[in-house]
Parts: C-alpha cells; structure tokens; sequence
C-alpha cells in the first residue's frame, strides 16, 4: 500500500478516482502531490542531489556564483532525443490517426500499457503534478496532470508550465476536462519505449524513456498532439509556432506574427530577434512571446488571439552564443536545467559546441567521462550531445514580452510560413488568401543535397512544421484551418512564405538572416497595414524590390541580388506543382482525406505558371 505524503491538492473526484487508479496499477512505495512550493522543490533538488555518483537520477548542482539556481542532468545514451518511431496516436479507427502517424488499435495499445505499467513504480516515489498549458485564468488555457516516478520531470514541468496547487484553480472541482499523463521510467528500455496519445480519452502514456520531449508530457504531447484535436473539436488552433511581437516606430501597438519553420530553419532566432542596428536606432522593438508552440482562438472582436501555452523554453544548446541568439543564452543564466551538455570542470560551469572557440581542458563529457577537452574535440568527439538541451524560464528572456501572460492572449497580424530551400522559393511571398495560404502551409518543406540523397532538390515535407505532432488525420487537419478561414473571415491574419536559405550560383547564401529577417518581417507588417504595395505572380504577391530596406547592408546585399531573392522561376515552380500533387497523392493513398480547396488551390497555381 503506497503512503501518501501529503494530502491530495484537489477535492475533483475525476482526479482523484484517476490518480487512484495508476496509483493501483503502478504500485509506488510512496505517493508526492506537487504544490509548485519554493519549499518542496529545494526538497526535490536536494535529494536527487545528493544521490550517489553513478545513479541514473542523479543530478549536480553548477556554479551558484556563476549559474544561480543552475543544475545539471545526463539521461542514459540510449535515453537522448524524442522518439518518433516509438510514439502513437491510438484512435478507434486507423483513419482518425492518418498517414503521418504511428497507429496501434487502443484496446491493443492499452493491454500493452497496463502489463509494462503493472509495478512499474514499485521501490520509487509516484509525484502527483498538476499544472496549467497557458496563464492561470486564461480562457485559452488547459489544465494537464502528469504522475511520474522521476524528479528530474517534476523540475523540468516547473519550469516548462505553470505547475501545482494553482493549476486546479483552472479546473474547479466538478470539471472532468484535464489530459491525463501517466509517465514512468521503468526499466529505460529503448525496445518497450512508448509515447501514446489517445485524443478521445484526452490520455497521454509514456514509459521507458526519461528525457525531455518523451517525458515533459505537457510539451508536444500534450500541447500539440492532444491540443490539435481538441482545437479541431472546440473552434480553436494549436500550431508549431512561435509568437513575436514588433512594436515600429509610429505605430500605437504592438503587432504580432506567429511562424511556423521546420528545425534548423531559424525558429528560435526569430522569436528572440534582435533588429539589426538600422532598425534599432530609428526605434524598432521586438518582444517574444513564445519560440514554439501558440493556442489561437477567435476573440470577441472576431480576431485572432494567441497564447503561448509553455512557461519556459526547452532549447538545443550545441550553436547557442551570444553571436547566434544572445537572448537565448540570456534566458539561460539562471534557474535553468542543463540536459547532456559537457561540465566545464574548472569553474563548474558547462559548455557546448559553438559556445566559446575554445573548448575547456578539464571537462567532463555529456556521457561523464573526464577528457581533455581540447584533446577530444581535436580527436573529431562531441563534448555535449547535439541534442544536449537548455530548459530555461521564460521570464529570463531580455526580450520577453509585458504580455507573456495576459490571459486574453495577443492579436496576430500575420502568420509565416518558411522552409530551407536553395532554390525555388523567394525570400518572402504573401498568399493570395486564407485558403491559398493554407495551402503553402501544407506544403512546406526543405530540399535535400546531393550528398545526402544522390538527387538535388527532393522536398522533406513538413506540412506546417506539424508533421510529427498532429494528433489526428493530416487532411482533416488542413479542412479545419479552411474552417477557420470562414469563421475568421475578412478579420483573418495574413499568410506569408519566406525563405532565408536561398543561395547563388556558387552555394553561398544570398540573405543574411538572423537580425537581418527584421526587414522582411517589417515589409510583412507593412502589407498588412495597407502600407507597402506588391507584384501580383503566379505564387502569390512579392515586394517591390525598393519596399525591402536595405539600409545598412548594401554592401552585403546588391540590388541584384536582391532581384534574384524575389525572382519566380515558372520551370522550377512547375516542378513544384508536381511535387505537391505527388505528395497530395501518396498521403490520400495512406488514408488522408485532402481538401477539394487544396486541389483547387494547385490548379489555379498551375494554370498562372502557364
């Protein structure tokens, strides 16, 4: 019989009745409620502490003089990234998971669940943690509990969501509406390693694993996978996106785009976009609201409004340095747990490739061997994990937004769009409508090379930087963004394409990127409010050449080349359209049920090209 610690947080007799079912099935020899307590979290922080070197949980205390508040964790090496392969969406037919999911029939699923379940946690510790994706009070928010047999999630969910008692302020007591997260590490078994989702039960499982993205079950199970389907369900969105507000001078407010890229297409250094000195001095601010993951839902004045369900950023680590995303590193510098990154063991701080030229001597790398750093890198090793991870809070960012947790969210001008393309796309284009540009969100994507696939310019799909985390049929996904097409009707923000990977004749980059995306997205906000005009084309509207400011840049930028970022190659373009019926084709062939519109979208695209 387990021995409950504390009083449960919540008189809800659906929480209750659940959290006493798992605790059945899993058996712990004791039972945690998180209250989210200063108190109890030092507790927590303590004790995995102060385990013994060698322990799987074990974590480490930083430099507090350098790193306030700063610990440190390794996961096992099987145990470093989330595994696609091993995560399912469980729906009673296999139509409702559509083709770019894992399926498995749930009462199937279930029975293999509750046998690798039955005792998992005997010997450990079950922590009861309730938290809230979305600011306490919001009408946008959801409430989440997750039970889990390991401290280094309880930490991590304090970071990452608005975690304990708090949370069930958003519930009541009579509500059964919150997503059930059952996680535990059992035995680390990459081979019975499973993430499921089960939208109609609003259920997440995970066991087997005890890092990040498997195991934070509010981050991507929860906040896209289950949030997807319930957006589809309740008149809302939930979206791969992030969410950057630019106030520009004269402008009364702040307008706010959301921007959804594939990994290694910029994501996090837009959301965290420092303007290039240009921009600043004539009094352009940018502020992040989030760099992941946004809820939209329409507002009483028929626009619509974004959340950032998340509390803290959960980054890659390897390339981040106050060069590349200053803000980023910024929001790192304390209170933050380090994932897999090597121990810089002179000072006790860590360290990362791309953070200093220089790597330590004394270190430790993410495995924990002690190395001589300069030696091992020089030996052609890694010091930390490329998927080595930073989960920093939100409220470190130099640039976080004043409205990071007004809980009417904040009104989005334009949604972007972007992928890594050598050719093709141009640097920016704006759809022609909500529809045509649903359409250039399902079709976003990057090109492979030549050395990876033995062709030049086959597409990776990624259709809205959603491809691993939609939670339900990929075609009804897109028919609900048509349907919120109509219900925001003229009052919907404007949808735009950009490309910062476009390169010349010789493979370098043509754009500049990073603080320099700012006169794209200053053009972008021009369009939307009526300031700037376009060239219509058969892809959708493009700048006038002299409407992209590039003041500060000419010498890296000719007029030329910019003509060349903003040139249509109708060839290159027909191509294009084929690609995308291929693709149209080959996900209708796994059970996707594509919209009419989409097609009606390509053929018009192909009847401009000629």
């Amino acid at each position: 019989m387990a021995k409950i610690l504390n009083a449960p947080l919540t008189k809800n007799p659906y929480v209750l009745k659940w959290v006493e079912e798992q605790i059945a099935l899993t058996t712990p020899d004791y039972v945690m409620w998180i209250d989210g307590s200063a108190e109890q979290l030092d507790q927590l922080r303590n004790e995995v502490c102060a385990l013994p070197e060698g322990h799987n949980d074990k974590m480490y205390r930083l430099n507090q003089d350098k790193l306030p508040g700063c610990i440190y964790h390794r996961t096992l090496p099987n145990d470093v990234a989330r595994v696609e392969g091993r995560t399912f969406i469980c729906t009673p037919e296999k139509d409702g998971a559509g083709p770019t999911n894992n399926w498995m029939d749930p009462a199937e699923m279930h029975a293999k669940l509750n046998k690798l379940f039955t005792g998992a946690m005997k010997g450990r510790t079950m922590y009861v943690i309730p938290y809230s994706m979305g600011p306490i009070g919001s009408p946008l928010a959801k409430v989440g509990v997750e039970l889990t047999d390991s401290i280094y999630v309880v930490l991590n969910m304090e970071i990452m969501t608005r975690m304990g008692k708090r949370a069930f302020e958003n519930l009541g007591d009579e509500n059964p509406d919150f997503v059930k997260g059952l996680h535990s590490k059992a035995l680390v078994d990459p081979e019975e390693r499973y993430i499921v989702q089960f939208p109609q039960e609003n259920a997440i499982y995970s066991i087997n694993s005890a890092y990040g993205g498997n195991v934070l079950l509010g981050k991507k199970c929860f906040a896209l996978r289950i949030a997807s389907y319930q957006g589809k369900n309740e008149g809302w969105m939930a979206e791969h996106m992030l969410i950057l507000g630019v106030k520009r001078p004269g402008d009364d407010e702040v307008k706010y785009v959301t921007a959804a890229f594939p990994s290694a297409c910029g994501k996090t250094n837009l959301a965290m976009l420092i303007p290039p000195k240009y921009y600043r001095e004539q009094g352009y601010e940018t502020f992040t609201v989030g760099d992941d993951i946004a809820w939209m839902k329409p507002g009483k004045d028929g626009r619509l409004y974004a959340i950032n369900p998340e509390n803290g950023f959960f980054g890659v680590a390897p390339g981040t340095n106050e060069n590349s995303n200053f803000n980023a590193l910024a929001s790192t510098r304390k209170n933050t747990i380090f994932t897999n990154v090597a121990m810089n063991e002179e000072d006790n701080t860590v360290w990362w490739e791309g953070l200093t030229k220089e790597p330590p001597v004394f270190a430790r790398e993410w495995k924990g061997a002690k190395v001589n750093g300069k030696a091992f890198v020089a030996d052609g090793n890694k010091l930390a994990h490329p998927n080595s991870r930073f989960t920093a809070p939100a409220i470190n960012c130099p640039c976080i937004s004043p409205e990071f947790d007004n809980p009417q969210g904040v009104p989005v001008s334009a949604m972007i769009f972007g992928g890594r393309r050598e050719s093709t796309t141009p640097l920016v284009y704006q759809s022609f409508d909500w529809v045509h540009g649903t359409y250039v969100g399902s079709a976003v994507s990057s090109e492979t090379t030549a050395a990876a696939t033995g062709e030049v310019g086959v597409l990776r799909h990624d259709p809205m930087a959603m491809k691993p985390f939609i939670g339900y049929n990929v075609g009804d996904y897109w028919a609900h963004w048509i349907e919120m097409g109509k219900i925001l009707g003229d009052k919907a923000p404007k949808i735009f394409n950009v490309n910062w990977f476009r390169k010349d004749e010789e493979g370098h980059f043509m754009w500049p990127g990073f603080g320099d995306n700012m006169r794209v997205v200053d053009w972008i906000l021009k369009r939307v409010s009526g300031e700037a005009d376009a060239v219509e084309t058969a892809i959708g509207y493009l700048p006038k050449p002299e409407d992209i400011n590039l003041s500060g840049i000419e010498d890296e930028v000719s007029q030329e080349t910019l003509a060349k970022l903003l040139s249509v190659d109708k060839d290159l373009w027909k191509k294009e359209v084929a690609q995308m019926r291929d693709y149209y084709a080959e996900l209708t062939a796994g059970g996707a049920h594509i919209p009419q519109e989409l097609y009606d979208v390509l053929d018009k695209i192909e009847s401009k090209l000629g």
